[in-house]
């Protein structure tokens, strides 16, 4: 007896088809092109996951260096001073920190030049 696809198939090409809905132009209604827009969609969507975090860290470190700055610090200072000083606290944190409670922000900055001058 011979193998009868339709079903599966036409199974196949409605999941990229409703995957597809909103697409300009022939990319949502072509199988073939639908299919090639979802694949570099899904891409695209996986390659911005790590990017998000690239620019958050870089987001967090600006506000750091501004906050340390405003202190008489430059950023790579304070997280040296942090270092020797035995804080262990992240980026994210210290950037909450400098955004919502300067004045534990402070306190940090006040550790790590002690740190350094020792």
């Amino acid at each position: 007896m011979r193998v009868k696809r339709a079903v599966h198939a036409k199974k196949k090409r409605k999941k990229y088809l409703k995957a597809a809905k909103g697409y300009r132009g022939a990319l949502s209604r072509r199988y073939k092109l639908a299919k090639q827009m979802y694949v570099r969609s899904k891409w695209y969507s996986y390659v911005g996951r790590k990017l998000k975090k690239r620019d958050m860290r870089k987001l967090w470190i600006t506000r750091i260096n501004i906050a340390a700055r405003n202190e008489g610090l430059k950023y790579s200072e304070f997280i040296h001073g942090l270092k020797l000083a035995g804080v262990s606290i992240n980026r994210k944190m210290l950037s909450e920190l400098a955004v919502n409670d300067p004045e534990a922000f402070r306190e940090y900055v006040k550790i790590a030049k002690e740190a350094l001058a020792s």
